[in-house]
């Protein structure tokens, strides 16, 4: 080889070597023993590596968490917390040093590195969001000052509410619908959470979509997430769910992590038991609550490339801690205040985990709470079709009590609202510095 080449060849390699690019290519490549620090950016992946309209991730992103986190830590998380089998172990290596990380279906399409730091010696990776003990002292009548919250009334409701299909009639013609009841319940919740000193945001302030997309604009997406669906009004069911399930969560989580940046979001639900028909539903003599956090990943969907990034940037940036504090605090004063007994996820469950044996909360991986770059509590109070909480719905809101299946109740909407608040108040309460 002419020596020309052999130097050009030579410059090449050295500087790659000082731009820090430490992609390895092999999956059976060893893991250095200390790596440097490397420059990541993003791994091409074929669509089959993505979830539904999902966006290639930026691996860099990671590179924040360099030093972070401990072995014992990670694993811990990893194993008991964010996923609910050993699939994880096809895309994520861990020795001493650090974790191997896949960034797509194979070990082809590209590997980064992630160093653990030693114990008692780990730094703190930057974030927008401040735990209860990292706010600044506050009043005790103020216990959210400072405190920074997006309220995310769930579904969307108005005429939008039965392609959602979360409405139905009761016998007396009333109409119970998700989309409604959730931003009533977020505009009854916003006064309430500034009188605690807290600044509240609303992800939706009406019953329209946050999304620009709708359904007539997703009907090739929907054909390339299912080619098998080729009836156009299958076809076009699929198109509407990709709009309500995906583009809308999507598109809310754009404003959150972009614009609000709160240090917490609330995501609000009511539960239901299927009903079968709108017109004449299913009714269920039974009610219950659940808060849920993030975790409970599956083998499906860590192998998927954009779930195992949002995986590990909730692993890492430690939202599990703080959503498992408050969410204990909420679930604690919720069954209190509302005699809600608990719900239980079949044995078994793959996609759900008990979160430290409280019987209110659970771990699963949900797009809303996936795709939130903070701590998220996703609140399923209640039964919709409940025969003892639907007829509270249908009453509506109104002041005091009135009489409904021979009790004297409040309104559903306030006690939702009156439980939800005086759980955060305890909540940060209990753990920031307070001043008289």
């Amino acid at each position: 080889m002419p020596s020309s080449i052999k130097c050009i060849l030579a410059l090449g390699i050295v500087l790659e070597l000082v731009a820090g690019v430490w992609i390895y290519l092999s999956k059976d490549c060893d893991i250095p023993p200390d790596p440097p620090a490397p420059v990541w950016g993003n791994s091409p992946s074929p669509s089959s590596d993505l979830s539904v309209l999902g966006e290639i991730p930026d691996w860099s992103k990671l590179e924040r968490f360099q030093d972070t986190i401990t072995r014992a830590d990670f694993e811990n998380l990893l194993t008991t917390v964010f996923t609910t089998g050993d699939g994880w172990k096809s895309y994520i290596e861990i020795n001493d040093a650090g974790a191997r990380i896949v960034t797509g279906a194979e070990a082809s399409s590209g590997v980064v590195f992630l160093r653990f730091s030693a114990p008692g010696t780990h730094k703190t990776a930057p974030r927008h969001w401040k735990t209860a003990a990292e706010l600044p002292p506050a009043p005790k009548d103020k216990p959210l000052l400072g405190l920074r919250v997006a309220i995310d009334p769930g579904h969307i409701g108005g005429k939008w509410a039965q392609i959602e299909e979360r409405w139905f009639k009761t016998r007396d013609g009333a109409v119970i619908c998700e989309g409604d009841m959730t931003l009533l319940v977020a505009k009854l919740l916003k006064p309430r959470l500034e009188a605690l000193g807290a600044t509240v945001s609303l992800v939706r302030e009406r019953n329209e979509p946050v999304t620009a997309l709708r359904p007539d604009s997703l009907l090739d997406a929907a054909r390339e997430s299912d080619p098998s669906v080729t009836q156009p009004e299958d076809l076009r069911k699929l198109a509407e769910r990709l709009f309500y399930r995906t583009a809308e969560i999507r598109a809310r989580a754009e404003l959150v992590n972009g614009t609000l940046k709160p240090d917490l979001v609330l995501c609000l639900h009511f539960n239901a038991d299927p009903w079968g028909s709108p017109d004449l539903p299913m009714l269920v003599k039974r009610n219950h609550l659940h808060l849920l956090v993030n975790g409970a990943y599956t083998h499906e969907e860590v192998s998927l490339a954009d779930q195992r990034f949002s995986m590990l940037e909730k692993l890492l940036d430690h939202t599990h801690e703080e959503e498992v504090r408050i969410g204990t605090s909420v679930a604690d004063t919720f069954a209190t205040i509302s005699g809600l007994p608990p719900y239980s996820y079949p044995e078994g469950a793959t996609n759900a985990r008990s979160v430290n044996g409280n019987p209110y909360l659970w771990a699963r991986n949900l797009l809303a709470n996936r795709l939130y770059a903070c701590p998220v509590i996703f609140m399923e109070p209640y039964v919709m079709n409940s025969t003892i909480d639907s007829p509270r719905l249908a009453a509506g809101d109104y002041d005091g009590t009135r009489e409904i299946n021979g009790r004297f109740l409040p309104s559903i909407f306030r006690e939702y609202v009156d439980a939800l608040s005086r759980g955060l108040a305890g909540y940060y309460a209990a753990n920031r510095r307070t001043v008289p």
